[in-house]
């Protein structure tokens, strides 16, 4: 029973992992090499531009509401 369970498991890796902004660090996975588009270098939740984001995000709805016009 237990070699029939062995064969059965994915193969696991040390995978090298590539951001898109060019950051690569190593992680376990059962595929060799993974490309994401967004990592915590350059994620603006990490990065702490997320609140900023919001900020201007309610400024303009603020803005748009009254009619304002900058």
């Amino acid at each position: 029973m237990k070699i029939m369970q062995e064969a059965i498991q994915p193969k696991y890796y040390q995978a090298k992992v590539t951001c898109n902004c060019g950051n690569e660090f190593v992680t376990g996975s059962t595929k060799p090499e993974i490309h994401v588009e967004v990592c915590s270098k350059c994620h603006s939740f990490y990065t702490g531009q997320q609140k900023a984001a919001a900020a201007r995000g309610a400024i303009d709805k603020f803005n748009r509401k009254y009619g304002l016009n900058n």
